[in-house]
């Protein structure tokens, strides 16, 4: 455990333990209240001792095994609610196996009942807390560590801005060292440059610093040589963060090979178990998608080619997950040859603010329009999920040649599988230009979660029902 956040990890862990007991008697009066289920006896949803105490081990257990008490690893919102949520579900799992062996009795509607209200009290807890730290930044439960960052460029003041944004992971910025001559005592991000290099000791020793951490560049390697010479006498932590990371699609990855540190630059963001539960997530809702939509798309087929003559399947290249060109299906809606014409329709809004979208675009059809106004066109895309060229949630695939217009932070989005539906269609649609759908989409990829997910599959409906933002 970091020394960092040892109170507040100790806090959160005695605050989790005191109220799962709570949250399990107030499932226990719940059960007797209210009018549903077998009705018990005048005792029945009393609970003996034993069943509070395996409670606490599940709950506890499965929150420390989880990583819930690493306050910096789950700095978003909706990261922390999946975390607690997944470990609230495995310790349901425990406590449901371990009663079934001992206290079969326990009543069902009690224990749903106090998965609930645990989860509950767990999320208003750590909500209020989180609410707390961040106003206090003095609080007793936490142990701030003292860091100096080497260098005043963009990288550290970008390090900067999500230090002071986030005041719970126990950092507290002192100060940058930079040898340049035009920033010396400049203030970026509320943090002062203190002087050069050669005044490292002097500053560590002045603002009583704990940690030294170095944004130096790859050809400043030599200077960094020289100033860990320089802290070898002393106990004091020294990190290196790499530039080579501003490289990175949306994260990198660390592995050791051999006793050599490698960095990823390219990974995939989805890997193992989430990528395994992703996809068998798609499966499951495409086949039964497929299997309710059938006649649907038999009557459009239908539709379209009694409208107008072409094709009743449009195919187009499109950017797959990390860049990758692959067929995308749709229903087709506009005449023949369209794409021909598609200079006829393009509108510029200022770089890189294209929309190549317009609701009076005269190439689409009678019953195109119909189709597009509802997304009822995307159908055969579940085919594209089918094959693992898509996934039913993600951002949009995009047309190659838009893709060439991206600038270095739009291409993140690509880190992800491209989905059917996604954060930004459920935000606003093709209503907004091409670089803020950009930031739309960033957000799912660095907030991505299953839950996500269905979070965004249940909005969509609503959102295409109202026929928002489609043309």
């Amino acid at each position: 455990m970091d020394r960092r956040n040892n109170r507040l990890a100790i806090f959160l862990f005695i605050g989790d333990a005191l109220l799962t007991p709570l949250g399990l008697f107030i499932a226990s009066q719940l059960r007797a209240m209210l009018p549903f289920g077998k009705p018990l006896g005048p005792e029945g949803h009393i609970l003996p001792i034993p069943i509070y105490l395996l409670a606490i081990a599940c709950w506890s257990g499965s929150l420390l095994i989880s990583g819930a008490y690493k306050i910096e690893r789950s700095p978003h919102f909706i990261t922390r609610i999946t975390h607690l949520a997944s470990a609230a579900g495995t310790a349901t799992i425990l406590l449901a196996g371990f009663l079934y062996m001992t206290y079969r009795e326990v009543s069902r509607l009690q224990f749903l009942y106090s998965f609930l209200i645990n989860l509950g009290l767990l999320l208003l807890f750590r909500g209020l807390v989180f609410v707390y730290l961040q106003r206090q930044t003095d609080s007793p439960l936490l142990t701030p560590s003292r860091v100096i960052i080497i260098g005043a460029r963009d990288l550290a003041r970008e390090i900067a801005r999500k230090i002071q944004n986030n005041p719970i992971w126990g950092y507290r910025l002192v100060g940058y060292l930079d040898d340049a001559p035009d920033i010396q005592r400049q203030v970026f991000e509320g943090i002062p440059v203190l002087g050069r290099y050669e005044n490292l000791l002097k500053v560590i020793e002045d603002h009583s610093v704990n940690e030294v951490w170095s944004t130096l560049p790859p050809r400043a390697y030599d200077q960094l040589h020289t100033l860990v010479a320089k802290l070898e006498t002393i106990p004091i932590r020294i990190k290196v963060i790499p530039d080579y990371f501003s490289l990175a699609l949306v994260q990198a990855s660390v592995e050791m090979v051999g006793g050599f540190p490698i960095i990823g630059l390219r990974e995939p963001l989805i890997r193992g178990l989430p990528r395994l539960a992703k996809r068998v997530f798609d499966l499951m809702f495409c086949i039964l998608l497929l299997i309710l939509t059938a006649p649907l798309m038999v009557a459009i087929a239908i539709a379209i080619h009694v409208d107008s003559p072409g094709p009743i399947i449009f195919r187009q290249t499109r950017v797959g997950e990390n860049a990758r060109p692959f067929k995308m299906l749709k229903f087709r809606t506009m005449i023949k040859d369209a794409e021909a014409q598609i200079d006829q329709v393009m509108r510029e809004t200022g770089e890189p603010d294209l929309l190549h979208k317009r609701k009076d675009d005269p190439r689409i059809t009678r019953v195109g329009g119909f189709l597009r106004r509802f997304s009822l066109d995307e159908l055969p895309q579940l085919f594209n999920v089918l094959r693992g060229e898509m996934s039913l949630v993600g951002p949009r695939p995009e047309l190659p040649w838009l893709v060439e217009r991206y600038k270095p932070w739009q291409r993140k989005r690509f880190a992800v599988p491209q989905g059917i539906t996604g954060w930004w269609q459920v935000n606003g649609r093709s209503e907004k230009p091409m670089h803020l759908n950009t930031d739309e989409d960033l957000y799912y990829v660095y907030n991505y979660s299953l839950w996500l997910d269905m979070v965004i599959l249940l909005r969509t409906p609503f959102v295409v029902l109202r026929g928002e933002g489609a043309f």
